[in-house]
């Protein structure tokens, strides 16, 4: 009986440990697909903001509009048209949670303004050290980190290689749109 019981208790262990493995969710592009492992344990509020922008499927049809080779790619409030989404209120901008801009990292975009992120995201294709938590005052508070690229990194590679130009009055647009088809939850492993 006690076999049993020991039996149905690591099961149940196990049962635990993969339900809380870190959500996974699958960036479709144009380009081909990118998948990014979430961290809401480092960054709880900018995770649940960015799933609650996936749940509304709000990244579909928006597009990468600003991509700096050697730096990042940068979507998710535009439509091809370059008019910007309406979008939820700001989240409280966790860049000192230790997490670091390196290469394959995605994170939150925002204005001068340290809580202004919304739905607008980029993806490190460097270290982007300067772009990392250093204080409090403005000018070092950074760029909240929420996750990692775990596959399509080529993918990633391929956008930031992408030409661009102005449009819109926006500098650094890809001049070949590349559009975000869906962002989607990925079944958990």
């Amino acid at each position: 009986m006690s076999r049993v019981i020991c039996a149905l208790a690591l099961t149940l262990s196990f049962a635990a440990l993969s339900a809380d493995a870190p959500p996974t969710v699958v960036i479709a592009t144009s380009a081909g697909d990118i998948e990014v492992e979430l961290n809401p344990e480092k960054a709880p509020e900018t995770v649940k903001n960015f799933l609650a922008y996936v749940d509304a499927k709000f990244y579909d049809g928006t597009i990468f509009h600003r991509v700096i080779p050697n730096f990042m790619i940068q979507g998710g409030g535009f439509t091809s048209d370059m008019k910007p989404k309406e979008t939820k209120a700001p989240v409280k901008n966790e860049a000192g949670n230790g997490l670091k801009n390196e290469n394959g990292t995605i994170a939150m975009a925002r204005t001068f303004i340290v809580d202004s992120a919304t739905s607008q995201f980029f993806i490190n294709v460097k270290d982007n050290g300067f772009l990392d938590h250093r204080d409090e005052t403005p000018q070092g508070f950074g760029y909240c980190v929420f996750g990692k690229v775990t596959k399509g990194m080529d993918v990633v590679k391929k956008i930031e290689t992408t030409p661009t130009g102005v449009k819109g009055g926006m500098p650094d647009v890809p001049t070949a749109e590349v559009t975000i088809k869906s962002i989607t939850l990925a079944p958990k492993k």
